[in-house]
């Protein structure tokens, strides 16, 4: 029904055939792909999570610019400050794990947040905040990365 409406009133305007690659168009399909970290040291921080969570390793670049972590359905990557600088002209505000964290954070989910957050703090993590429930049931805990990235680390949603 919302087809032959809205072809009618394009009809003037447009063939059935562009009509068609209009709606392909309007109906794109976006995918939440990838989290990109800029770092100095893009090997250092893929060992870091490596270690911390157990990712595995996509690759990194040759140059050492560019490397990409599994971490299910959204890739973890992180990109060297020299590249974030040839790609961003008006420069960037670099993370530091000595200033508090940015206002946004990465997720990552546990059955057991307690030891998740044990085996990353021995891989180099800064605890931000000890787990604590949530009122709605979730255990969260959160850390900060040896960049000074946020993480936190809790149990899945129910």
């Amino acid at each position: 029904m919302w087809l032959i409406f809205t072809y009618s009133c394009f009809a003037s305007t447009l063939s059935v055939e562009n009509y068609f690659l209009f709606l392909l168009k309007i109906n794109i399909m976006i995918k939440f792909a990838y989290t990109i970290f800029y770092v100095t040291d893009v090997t250092a921080s893929i060992l870091f999570y490596e270690k911390a969570f157990g990712f595995k390793r996509k690759f990194i670049a040759e140059t050492n610019e560019y490397g990409e972590l599994a971490t299910g359905d959204t890739t973890l990557s992180f990109a060297s400050t020299e590249l974030a600088n040839k790609n961003l002209s008006k420069g960037f505000i670099e993370s530091d794990a000595k200033n508090k964290p940015f206002a946004m954070e990465i997720g990552f989910t546990t059955d057991d947040v307690e030891t998740t957050m044990d085996k990353a703090i021995k891989a180099g993590a800064i605890l931000v905040e000890e787990a604590k429930t949530k009122p709605w049931g979730q255990v969260v805990a959160y850390l900060k990365d040896p960049n000074g990235f946020l993480i936190e680390v809790c149990t899945p949603m129910t």
